[in-house]
């Protein structure tokens, strides 16, 4: 029996010192890993999205024929997923398209509805907000970002890459002949009553997305899309019966397919569409087939920027950058660092079924190429 305590005890030392070697070793990622860590592991939902089975109309009524067999959405979550409660109130959406637009609705549950925004372009998020971020061809780069409030005020605007990687945001940026509309049940700005909510509906022209999607607009039968959207809530008290934000709450995230950090700007982690010719309820999901192999070469981007932070450059090697790499069946090769006047390409090769032999990259400003 001694000898099975010793043992024991002896091997929880080494065990002990092995961990410890673990952490001093890779510790030094830990600011931007840490982030990593939280992103990783929140898979990007999927949606089918059907052409609309009759015209719709933008009024913000999301009953009439054209949506009545367009599926919902999940219920939104916490922007840092599960690690956070369930947001208060149900927020919902769901997409469709024709040959001219990309329709978005989405239905908010929400017992004070106010807002105090009017002017187009002003920073939407200040007030209770809906907000969409379109990336057609899911290379962190060229996206769109729309919001609105509960007075139909519009924010449209475009980032040519994160803000994390130095992006300042693109407010000329605008979408001619975008359509809005917004309904609300029950009584906006007035605190004596309780109200149900407030619904939206977009359409976003084709045209304007077309500029930097890459593919079809619209979209081909199986294409996909990065999609996400995001509602801001803040609590508010009724001062001098006018709604004023709580000073004490810094206002919550609540987000369709949530990346795990408290950024919405993190495009590799918003939903994927899955464009369909298909009656609606007739077509599952299926997973895009290279998210896997992104993952890996977003992996090395976050273990770069660590190593950029300790060392003012970036690793010229997966040797030199040290890093516990987990990769997926479907990369065939790599990953490699290949070091560039700006900075450096991380290139893998992968090979699925649907696209058969491709390389992917992703370069310092989280940039993805694929070819």
């Amino acid at each position: 029996m001694k000898n099975s305590v010793r043992i024991t005890g002896i091997a929880l030392l080494l065990l002990l010192q092995f961990a410890s070697a673990a952490f001093a070793q890779y510790s030094h990622w830990l600011p931007y890993w840490n982030e990593w860590l939280n992103m990783k592991d929140a898979a990007p939902k999927g949606y089918v999205c059907h052409r609309a089975p009759a015209p719709i109309t933008i009024d913000g009524e999301i009953n009439e024929p054209g949506w009545k067999h367009i599926p919902w959405t999940d219920y939104f979550e916490d922007i840092e997923g599960t690690r956070k409660p369930v947001p208060w109130f149900r927020t919902q959406a769901k997409m469709a398209y024709d040959d001219q637009y990309f329709y978005v609705a989405a239905d908010l549950e929400e017992l004070d509805v106010w807002g105090t925004l009017t002017y187009h372009d002003a920073i939407m998020y200040w007030d209770n907000d809906f907000e969409i971020f379109i990336d057609p061809d899911s290379d962190n780069h060229h996206y769109y970002e729309l919001e609105i409030n509960a007075l139909n005020a519009v924010w449209d605007l475009m980032l040519h890459y994160p803000y994390r990687d130095g992006a300042q945001r693109d407010n000329e940026w605008s979408v001619p002949g975008l359509k809005t509309a917004v309904k609300v049940y029950g009584t906006l700005n007035d605190p004596t009553k309780r109200d149900r909510g407030w619904s939206v509906e977009f359409a976003i022209p084709w045209d304007v997305l077309r500029e930097y999607a890459n593919k079809s607009c619209p979209p081909k039968d199986g294409d996909y899309w990065r999609v996400d959207f995001s509602r801001v809530e803040y609590k508010v008290n009724v001062v001098d019966g006018v709604y004023q934000k709580d000073p004490n709450h810094r206002g919550e995230n609540w987000i369709w397919s949530p990346p795990g950090v408290i950024s919405m700007h993190c495009p590799e982690k918003w939903g994927y569409v899955m464009f369909s010719e298909g009656r609606p309820g007739t077509v599952e999901f299926v997973p895009e087939p290279t998210e896997p192999a992104r993952m890996v070469l977003h992996a090395v981007y976050y273990a770069q920027r660590d190593y950029y932070r300790d060392h003012g450059r970036y690793a010229k090697s997966m040797e030199e950058l040290d890093y516990p790499i987990h990769t997926h069946k479907t990369v065939v090769k790599g990953p490699e660092i290949t070091p560039t006047a700006d900075g450096y390409t991380a290139t893998i090769t992968v090979k699925t079924k649907k696209y058969g032999k491709q390389q992917m990259s992703i370069n310092q400003v989280s940039k993805v190429d694929v070819k």
